[in-house]
């Protein structure tokens, strides 16, 4: 079993449309697949239109793998499972506070899915905090996206510091380009910088900013599923043929 987390420190860089698209590409490559909405704005559980129970709390998601199984869902589509969330996640640092070996909690808590699951992949809240260090320690993989601007480069620079104070092995971070517009010359200078910096390592496919992408909200489906001839369903392809190819394959 593999465990990723697509994480960013900032807001509204298409963190969830990466989550919910890359979980359908590994569904659909054959791969047993849980989509944890761990975000209490409850995204990516909008999109596979599915709720969590009125009792599931943040309490009951980190109390034990009885509690997340009966709140685990299944989807519309094969191999696909949805773990959803609600606004009564947004307290889950508190809960997390007061459990023994707070930091380890989430990573303790996956490992019995581990003969359900090929492929566990969680659509994070974004910001630094309590559950941000149990996502990294559980996580083989966190799948950061980063837009090309000056900014979300800034924003990256500071989740590396982090990594290297808290001893968090830097190989876990693989970041991404998303919302890239390759015409503007701040985008091809960022992305061309970053990708020659080793550390940390790009993918190299980028998710482009398009309409189709921002449209998913109405559609409520993974664009690779609604237009899967567009160019937006092949970024995600291609980014997941990478990400299968350097990790899962490896």
């Amino acid at each position: 079993m593999k465990v990723f987390a697509i994480y960013a420190i900032k807001g509204g860089v298409g963190k969830t449309a990466a989550s919910v698209n890359l979980a359908w590409c590994a569904a659909n490559a054959g791969y047993r697949t849980l989509l944890m909405d761990l975000d209490a704005q409850g995204s990516a559980s909008y999109y596979f239109r599915v709720r969590a129970h009125k009792k599931f709390d943040a309490q009951k998601l980190i109390k034990g793998k009885s509690e997340l199984f009966k709140e685990i869902k299944g989807s519309d589509f094969e191999n696909l499972d949805i773990l959803p969330s609600s606004m009564k996640h947004r307290n889950i640092d508190l809960k997390l506070q007061a459990s023994k070996k707070s930091q380890e909690r989430l990573e303790r808590l996956l490992k019995p899915l581990k003969e359900d699951y090929d492929v566990i992949l969680m659509d994070c809240p974004p910001n630094l905090t309590l559950l941000s260090e149990n996502i990294f320690n559980a996580s083989d993989t966190i799948l950061a996206p980063v837009i090309p601007t000056t900014l979300s480069e800034r924003t990256l620079e500071q989740l590396v510091k982090f990594f290297k104070k808290e001893d968090i092995p830097l190989a876990k971070l693989r970041p991404f380009f998303s919302m890239s517009q390759r015409t503007k010359s701040l985008h091809q200078d960022v992305m061309a910088r970053l990708l020659a910096n080793p550390k940390p390592k790009f993918f190299e496919k980028d998710i482009p900013f398009l309409a189709a992408i921002e449209q998913m909200g109405e559609t409520r489906e993974p664009v690779t599923l609604t237009s899967p001839a567009s160019r937006a369903s092949n970024a995600y392809r291609r980014l997941w043929d990478e990400i299968e190819e350097q990790i899962l394959e490896e």
